[in-house]
């Protein structure tokens, strides 16, 4: 894996952890989609993190459906990254 700016990197971060809380605050409201959050964040989280790198891992082999789930929310996310910063 290429090393990231500290920047970038702080910013990946961020935007993860953002994103799981907005997933723990979507399980108990109704208007936000809690699993999706949480999916996007632990994504962004283990491009950083090995340590979140190894949960997802772990829970794609013992969840197959969340990991199709994952794969989505992976999707969506490099989808909205092309929209916004063009092909990388």
């Amino acid at each position: 894996m290429a090393a990231r700016s500290p920047l970038k990197r702080y910013a990946i971060l961020g935007f993860g952890w953002a994103f799981i809380l907005l997933g723990v605050a979507g399980l108990f409201l109704p208007f936000l989609q809690g699993i999706l959050f949480l999916l996007v964040g632990l994504y962004l989280l283990s491009l950083e993190s090995a340590r979140a790198r190894l949960l997802r891992q772990r829970l794609r082999k013992r969840y197959p459906g969340l990991a199709r789930k994952s794969d989505e929310a992976a999707n969506w996310l490099n989808r909205q990254r092309q929209r916004l910063f063009g092909r990388s």
